[in-house]
Parts: structure tokens; C-alpha cells; sequence
């Protein structure tokens, strides 16, 4: 993925927990947690769509 754009989030706390504790879980980074979520989201709108 090379077109990247940078992006300032402001969380909940508890959502920042949540993301902290996740990508420490799956030894990955806060961002990386975010895109995969945010990606699971995606498909699960686009399978809704498309039924």
C-alpha cells in the first residue's frame, strides 16, 4: 500500500484501551490494528450491499 495518507484520530479512552490491548495481543501496531478493523468493517458492509 503505498498511497497513505496521514490521518489525526481521537478516541474514547475505553476504544483506546481496547486498540492498545489488541495490537499488543496480535504483535502488531495501534495503526495496523485500526486498518484491520476498519477493513473487517468494510467487507462486512460490502456483503450486506450485495444481498
Amino acid at each position: 500500500m503505498t498511497d497513505r495518507k496521514p490521518m489525526q484520530l481521537r478516541l474514547p479512552s475505553d476504544l483506546k484501551a481496547w486498540l492498545q490491548a489488541e495490537a499488543q495481543k496480535n504483535g502488531a501496531s495501534q495503526n495496523s490494528e485500526v486498518i484491520r478493523a476498519l477493513r473487517a468493517a468494510m467487507a462486512r458492509s460490502e456483503l450486506q450491499s450485495t444481498t
